[in-house]
């Protein structure tokens, strides 16, 4: 009996409402920047939506994602019911309530701060309160992840961890020590000068917090995508997984490759000294390992099923596989998607090559491609996938999916592929608008306006998912038994260290530490690094 089911489903309708809102938000911002409207009157109307739409997607939808799809792999995977369901409530209801304190105080102009934050800037505290409950809210699920594994190990002593459970609490783990930066700027800096208790602020070392998070918070957001490719695409294309080994090895090197290189992000930074930078820009690339790892494994396991469905030859396989199947078409896309976002983030990584693209369109678009595109367009398939489950329905229509599907490549094409061109050019970020009558800027309105058509086709796309969501009925049909993808060759010892935990959380804690220790300890004992701080929305 799935006991969590109205659990799972409450955190993705959350997710997918505030998900709707949020690409209304960021069509209306490019619609504005564009040479298709009149400049907007007041510039912080923009920064307020870029607010709303940035703290949604990087930290709603994604926590409400990990979780929800956290707790049904949960039971799906140990077949066992969910332990601390309320406590799994009260985390659901924190991280609701928190979304909505977030919301309201940005959408009354009280937080045009970016979901970055960017000190000196300082917003209203129940905006930071607000934040603070959808991680307080979080790391219940953490811990109760970690709470159901330990039970299912006690009864269950020397048995392999399934490879989802493994992934899920891998996941689970990384956003525990991810959000400690974060958190720890906002409790220890940020909170303290927006309710008045000091009018200064170490702009920079709070930078550098934020940088801890920063970057390994997208690894917490690529988790669902990469569980997903390893237990659920091969099932559903009718092949087997290559390798359950591989899957283990990756999920553990992103534990210790995400976490510390969050300072790449502060390259053009003078507060930060040039061997750390150098230091976090090399084990920036080594975070591509688990990246390949999983690119050919996926790519083999698809061949499995190309074979197993007649193709023969170097390349026959391709053509045989079912291409009408929405996962395959979706793990295409993503791959398409990785791959173009990836490139862009060996320019970012590189301490020189930034310099030419730092805080241009390029750094939007880059970004895009990765969270936009290859993960969410994985978030899609994951609802479908466990949706007959959740509402006891008939299998979603699989000619609607491949539209939404179809909608949301050519739109996230359209929409990043002009930023990065622009970006090249130089064309900044984050600004409200741009006179595209000067002669230098005049040629590059038409990007622009490609982009807000290709945001268009991601609100179409939107829209039509959760259309395809909502006219699922339950029929009172008991749903077929939930499977995994099972390995060609099922391994028959796993080694210790890749059915447990300790060594890999060892390791990036002790990386963390090395890579960010010095840095922060030398800059918080810099007494004239304090600069004021600069309240927004409080005129």
């Amino acid at each position: 009996m799935f006991v969590a089911r109205r659990l799972v489903l409450a955190h993705f309708w959350v997710a997918f409402i505030a998900f709707l809102a949020a690409i209304f938000l960021g069509e209306w911002q490019m619609f504005v920047r564009s040479p298709l409207s009149a400049w907007i009157n007041n510039p912080e109307h923009y920064y307020r939506s870029v607010t709303g739409h940035g703290t949604v997607m990087a930290y709603v939808l994604p926590t409400l994602v990990a979780m929800g799809f956290g707790y049904a792999l949960t039971e799906l995977a140990l077949k066992r019911p969910l332990i601390g369901l309320r406590w799994a409530w009260g985390g659901f209801w924190l991280v609701v309530a928190g979304t909505a304190l977030a919301a309201l105080t940005v959408g009354v102009g009280k937080a045009s701060i970016l979901y970055t934050f960017y000190p000196p800037m300082i917003a209203s505290p129940f905006y930071y309160i607000g934040v603070v409950l959808v991680v307080v809210g979080s790391w219940i699920w953490v811990a109760l992840m970690s709470i159901n594994l330990r039970a299912w190990r006690k009864a269950n002593p020397g048995a392999r961890v399934p490879l989802a459970m493994y992934g899920n609490v891998t996941g689970a783990y990384l956003w525990a020590w991810t959000s400690v930066g974060a958190a720890t700027e906002i409790l220890v800096q940020i909170l303290p000068a927006s309710l008045g208790l000091t009018d200064t602020i170490n702009a920079g070392l709070a930078r550098v917090f934020f940088s801890w998070t920063l970057h390994a918070i997208v690894y917490f957001w690529l988790m669902p995508a990469y569980i997903a490719f390893y237990v659920i695409v091969p099932r559903a294309i009718g092949g087997k997984l290559y390798s359950d080994t591989m899957g283990r090895v990756a999920f553990a090197l992103f534990l210790v490759f995400s976490m510390p290189i969050g300072i790449h992000h502060l390259f053009a930074d003078p507060q930060v000294g040039a061997g750390f930078k150098f230091v976090h820009a090399a084990m920036t690339a080594m975070v591509s390992v688990p990246t390949l790892l999983t690119v050919f494994t996926i790519v083999a396991s698809v061949e499995i099923a190309g074979r197993l469905r007649g193709g023969k030859g170097v390349l026959g396989w391709v053509k045989a596989l079912p291409w009408d199947n929405p996962m395959m078409l979706a793990v295409a896309f993503a791959f398409i998607m990785l791959g173009l976002g990836g490139a862009g983030g060996i320019i970012n990584m590189s301490y020189q090559l930034n310099e030419t693209i730092h805080n241009t369109q390029w750094v939007t678009g880059h970004f895009h491609l990765i969270f936009a595109g290859a993960i969410v367009i994985m978030y899609f398939m994951i609802a479908y996938d466990l949706w007959p489950q959740l509402c006891c329905c008939e299998p979603l229509p699989a000619g609607l999916v491949r539209t939404q599907l179809w909608l949301w490549f050519i739109g996230i094409l359209i929409l990043t592929l002009p930023w990065h061109w622009v970006g090249i050019l130089g064309m900044p970020r984050r600004m409200a608008y741009y006179d595209y009558s000067h002669p230098a800027l005049q040629p590059q309105a038409w990007t622009v306006t490609a982009s807000t058509l290709g945001g268009l086709l991601l609100v179409l796309s939107a829209l039509l998912f959760v259309f395809i969501l909502a006219r699922a009925r339950n029929v009172n049909r008991t749903p077929a038994p939930y499977t995994f993808s099972e390995a060609v060759h099922e391994p028959t010892h796993t080694p210790i260290a890749l059915n447990t935990f300790a060594l890999w959380v060892a390791m990036m804690i002790a990386l963390t530490l090395v890579n960010y220790g010095w840095p922060i300890a030398q800059l918080a004992m810099i007494e004239e690094a304090a600069v004021p701080v600069i309240p927004v929305g409080s005129r």
